[in-house]
C-alpha cells in the first residue's frame, strides 16, 4: 500500500525545501496529517476509499515543490509560532509546506472539470489515484453517537469547510491563518469555508476538537473486513457460470443442427447464486424470539421472523432470486441513497405472510437496509421490490415497517418491543389518541395516510415501548411513503436561563400544539428517505403594536444517508390552532438546527393588525444582537428585532453571538 515518493521537482516559482526536510516533517507528523486529510475528504467516498485516499494524499505531498515563502502564487501561509495541538512545539516551515500540499490534494477529490455537469459528483476517473488493497475493506474504529452525528454533519458541508474545521481545531490555526492557507490551496471563498466550519463546531469547540481526535476519525488505526473478497468471488463464480452457459448453449446449438427432426432439448434457467449461500432460503438469519428483551442493541437485528409463511422456502427463494435478479416487469422502488445490489451474506428474515391479496417478505440486510418483496397471490400482476436504508436505527426508528399499502392507507409490522399502539391526528392536537388494532403477528390494521391533495389531516401512530426496554416511553411516527416511518420529535422553546434542551418525544401538549401549525410542511418530504423530523421553537417574539407574541420554529428533517433539510417557519397568532405557519427559509444539505449547528437567525416581513408593515427577525439562545441592512436599517440587542419597513423592502439580517462571532440569517 505505501507510495514511494520521488525526489522533489521544481514546479514554478517559490521556495523549495530539501526532500529530506520535507520527508522528516511528514514522518514525524504523519498520523496528524493523515487525520487532517481524512477529515477533508468527502464522506461520499466511503470509509474504505477515504482511508486509502487520506494516506495517498499525505504520501503524495512529497511529490513536486513545497512552497513556503509568502507572495508566490496566492495568499501567505504563515508558519504557526505556537505549540501545535499535540504539544510538539513550533511548526517548522517544512511541516507547514507539506500540510498545505496535503490539504490541496484532499480538496482535489471534490474538484470537477468545468465541462462536467454541476448536478453530478466529480467523476471517479478524474480523481487522484489511491493504493489498491484486494480482498479487504479498511475503516476506522466506530465511535459513539456523538462521533456518528458529527460525521453526518460533516457530510452536509463542502470540502473547504471540512478542511477549515481541521485547521482550526486540529491544527489550532487562527481564522486568518486558516483563510490564508485555504487561499493558497486554491479555495475560491475561504471566508465562507471558515464560517461554515464555525457553524459545524458550534459554541463548544473543545468538545468537537475531542471528537475529531477520536478513533472515528483516525485512519491510521483501522479494522479490516473481507467484503471485497466476497464480491470478487461472486464475480469469478458469475464469470465461470456464464462461460459454462455459453458452452452449454454452443453444445445445444450443435446438437440442434445435427438433424431437423431431432427434438429440441430444453434447459431450465439456473438459479441465481452468491457466495456464502446469500440466496439460500435455508441460510437466512433468524433472530430467536424474545431476544429483543435481553440485548443492548435494540434495532432491526432484534426482530424475530413473524408471519404465516416463514417456513415457505419456495416463497423465500423467489423473493431472494428477485432481489438478486429482478424479473421483467417487476416494480422496483429505491429510497434515495440505498444500494439495490444483491446481498453479500444471508440477510435476516423479518416477515413472510399473506396480506391484502399479496405474499409479502421482509428482509434486513447487514444492518444497512431493509428489502420488501411482494407478489400477487392470484399469480397475475407484477411483483414489487422496495429498498430502504435503515443503518443505525434505534428503539424508535426501528419500531415499524410498512408491509402493505392500499391507496393512501398502509399496514405496518410493529417491532416486538412495541407494547401499545394508537393513532392520532396532528391537526387535532386536543383530540385523544385512538387505539390501533394489531394482529398476533404484529401487523396493524390499516392506518390512513395524509390526503394526497390539501392538508385536512395528518395521521400519525403513537407507539409505546415495553417496560423491558424503557419505562413509559411513548413516541410518534408518521408515514412519508418509505418502508420505515419517520420519527417525530420536539424541542421546547428556551426558558429564561434554562440550559439548552435536546429533542424529546412529541407526545406532550406543547409538542402537539406546535406540530399542529407545522405538520403540513411534511408534505414536501415524501419519498425522500427521511429518518426523523424535529420541531424546534428557537425563539418567541412580542409583536409590535399588539399584546400577542409569535413563535419562530426550525423544522429539521434528517435523512438516513446523513443529509439534512431545514425549514425555518414564522408562527404568528391565528384564529385556528391548525393554521399553517409561514415558511421563511428552506435550506438543504446543512447542519443547521442540529447538534452541530445550534445557532440560527432568520427574518421576514409582517403586517400588523393596523396595516403597518415591519421587518421582524429572531435568533436562537446564543444570539445577543441583531442587525438588519439593505433598504431598511436597524439594530437591536437581544434575540429579536422589529423595524418599520415597506412591504417590499429588501433586507439582510446578521446576528452577533455571545462568543463574539457573527452569523447571517438562513435563506
Amino acid at each position: 500500500m505505501p507510495l514511494h515518493p520521488s525526489p522533489l521537482r521544481i514546479l514554478g516559482r517559490g521556495a523549495r525545501l530539501d526532500v529530506k526536510e520535507a520527508e522528516a516533517a511528514l514522518v514525524e507528523h504523519y498520523p496528524r496529517l493523515v487525520r487532517l486529510a481524512y477529515l477533508t475528504l468527502p464522506p461520499s467516498l466511503g470509509r474504505h476509499r477515504r482511508v486509502l485516499s487520506a494516506h495517498a494524499a499525505v504520501q503524495r505531498a512529497l511529490y513536486g515543490a513545497v512552497r513556503t515563502e509568502p507572495g508566490q502564487g496566492g495568499g501567505t501561509v504563515p508558519a504557526p509560532r505556537t505549540a501545535g495541538p499535540a504539544g510538539d512545539g513550533t511548526y517548522s516551515p517544512a511541516y507547514a509546506g507539506v500540510r498545505l500540499r496535503v490539504v490541496r490534494s484532499a480538496l482535489a477529490y471534490e474538484v470537477r472539470p468545468r465541462w462536467w455537469p454541476a448536478r453530478l459528483p466529480a467523476p471517479a476517473a478524474l480523481r487522484p489515484s489511491v493504493p489498491v488493497v484486494r480482498g479487504l475493506r479498511l475503516f476506522p474504529r466506530a465511535g459513539g453517537m456523538e462521533e456518528f452525528n458529527l460525521d453526518r454533519a460533516l457530510s452536509d458541508v463542502t470540502g473547504p469547510a471540512r478542511a477549515a474545521l481541521g485547521l482550526l481545531l486540529l491544527e489550532s490555526l487562527s481564522g486568518d491563518g486558516t483563510r490564508s492557507l485555504l487561499t493558497e490551496a486554491g479555495v475560491a471563498d475561504p471566508a465562507e469555508a471558515v464560517r461554515a466550519a464555525g457553524q459545524v463546531a458550534g459554541s463548544d469547540h473543545e468538545r468537537v476538537r475531542l471528537l475529531l481526535r477520536s478513533a472515528e476519525f483516525d485512519p491510521c488505526t483501522v479494522q479490516t473486513r473481507p467484503s471485497d473478497l466476497l464480491r470478487r468471488r461472486h464475480r469469478v463464480r458469475a464469470g465461470a457460470a456464464a462461460l459454462a452457459l455459453l458452452a452449454l448453449a454452443g453444445g445445444l446449438a450443435v446438437s440442434a443442427g445435427a438433424g431437423a427432426d431431432d427434438a429440441r432439448p430444453t434447459v431450465a434457467a439456473p438459479r441465481a447464486t452468491l457466495p456464502g449461500g446469500a440466496l439460500d432460503p435455508a441460510a437466512l438469519a433468524r433472530t430467536p424470539s424474545g431476544q429483543w428483551a435481553d440485548t443492548s442493541r435494540v434495532d432491526f437485528s432484534a426482530w424475530s421472523p413473524r408471519g404465516s409463511r416463514t417456513e415457505d422456502e419456495a416463497l423465500l427463494g423467489r423473493a431472494l432470486d428477485s432481489w438478486a435478479r429482478p424479473p421483467a416487469g417487476a416494480v422496483v422502488t429505491v429510497t434515495p441513497g440505498t444500494a439495490d445490489v444483491p446481498p453479500a451474506e444471508p440477510p435476516r428474515l423479518l416477515f413472510a405472510g399473506r396480506l391484502d391479496g399479496e405474499a409479502v417478505v421482509l428482509f434486513h440486510d447487514s444492518g444497512v437496509r431493509v428489502v420488501r418483496y411482494a407478489e400477487p397471490l392470484s399469480g397475475e400482476g407484477a411483483s414489487h421490490l422496495d429498498f430502504a436504508r435503515v443503518d443505525d436505527a434505534d428503539v424508535t426508528t426501528a419500531a415499524a415497517l410498512a408491509v402493505s399499502r392500499s391507496g393512501t392507507a398502509a399496514r405496518f409490522l410493529l417491532a416486538p418491543w412495541v407494547a401499545e399502539s394508537a393513532t392520532r391526528d396532528l391537526l387535532s392536537p386536543d383530540a385523544p389518541a385512538q387505539p390501533l388494532p394489531v394482529d398476533k403477528d404484529g401487523v396493524t390494521a390499516e392506518v390512513p395516510g395524509p390526503p394526497a391533495g390539501g392538508c385536512r389531516s395528518w395521521p400519525v401512530m403513537q407507539l409505546r415501548s415495553s417496560q423491558k426496554i424503557v419505562e413509559k416511553h411513548a413516541f410518534l411516527v408518521t408515514d412519508l411513503g418509505d418502508l420505515a416511518p419517520v420519527h417525530l420529535t420536539h424541542t421546547p422553546k428556551p426558558g429564561s436561563g434554562a440550559p439548552s434542551r435536546q429533542p424529546r418525544e412529541a407526545t406532550g401538549t406543547d409538542a402537539l400544539t406546535g406540530w399542529a401549525r407545522t405538520a403540513c410542511s411534511l408534505q414536501d418530504l415524501r419519498g425522500s428517505g427521511v429518518r426523523a423530523v424535529n420541531h424546534w421553537q428557537f425563539a418567541e417574539q412580542p409583536l409590535p403594536g399588539t399584546r400577542t407574541r409569535a413563535g419562530w420554529v426550525c423544522t429539521r428533517a434528517d435523512t438516513w444517508r446523513g443529509q439534512g433539510r431545514v425549514l425555518v417557519q414564522f408562527v404568528p397568532p391565528a384564529q385556528s390552532p391548525t393554521d399553517p405557519a409561514e415558511v421563511v427559509a428552506d435550506r438543504r444539505n446543512t447542519a443547521l438546527c442540529s447538534r452541530f449547528g445550534q445557532h440560527v437567525v432568520a427574518g421576514t416581513h409582517w403586517r400588523s393588525p393596523t396595516g403597518a408593515w415591519y421587518v421582524l427577525a429572531a435568533g436562537s439562545r446564543a444570539v445577543r444582537g441583531i442587525e438588519v441592512t439593505g433598504s431598511v436599517l436597524g439594530t437591536a440587542q437581544g434575540q429579536t428585532l422589529a423595524v418599520p419597513a415597506r412591504r417590499d423592502a429588501r433586507f439582510r439580517v446578521n446576528a452577533r453571538l455571545r462568543d463574539g462571532g457573527t452569523m447571517p440569517s438562513v435563506r
